[in-house]
């Protein structure tokens, strides 16, 4: 399984908008946005910058501001926006507790600001835990009594909560815009 990392989500918000640090910083810091999802510090922010220029997904150009200081405004190259195009619509997204709190939700906030549909990506998700909460209930029944098993029971809970809570995701409004369309 590959590492954690923001890589996909700062390029789907340069999808939404050509922006500077501060303000993608701002996504991570707001609480309404990913602040409650993601623990980004502006050192780690500027260091997944600088490995997506590298790697060709983003470009960076310097902006001289009349009131502002000189700012560095990061744009989405074609390979970015195909990298972040797949991750986003991934069929086969990863079921672990922690990615699903992670990824799914981020990979929800991004489809919503780019004003995408999330009913497949809620659909592979969920698919995705439903498939390997069975194969945890099976690795269960054919487990002798012990710490084994009770670490499959854990694991079973917490996806049969995951999956409550996965149908009710896109009934909830991400935002006030969204809650004022209700």
């Amino acid at each position: 399984m590959s590492q954690l990392t923001p890589d996909e989500v700062l390029l789907g918000l340069l999808a939404a908008q050509v922006s500077h640090g501060y303000q993608l910083l701002e996504h991570f810091r707001d609480p309404v946005r990913l602040g409650q999802v993601w623990n980004l510090s502006t050192s780690q922010l500027y260091a997944v910058l600088k490995r997506l220029e590298q790697q060709g997904h983003i470009t960076g150009q310097i902006v001289e501001g009349s009131d502002a200081p000189t700012r560095t405004e990061y744009h989405l190259t074609a390979a970015g926006q195909t990298r972040f195009e797949t991750w986003l619509h991934n069929p086969s997204p990863s079921s672990s507790v922690r990615r699903v709190r992670v990824e799914f939700l981020s990979r929800l906030y991004l489809a919503r600001l780019l004003n995408q549909p999330t009913t497949a990506i809620v659909q592979f998700q969920k698919a995705a835990c439903v498939t390997s909460y069975h194969q945890l209930l099976t690795q269960r029944d054919q487990s002798a009594p012990g710490i084994g098993y009770l670490a499959l029971e854990l694991q079973i809970a917490q996806l049969g909560a995951i999956l409550q809570w996965i149908d009710r995701c896109e009934l909830v409004p991400l935002n006030q815009e969204e809650l004022d369309e209700i």
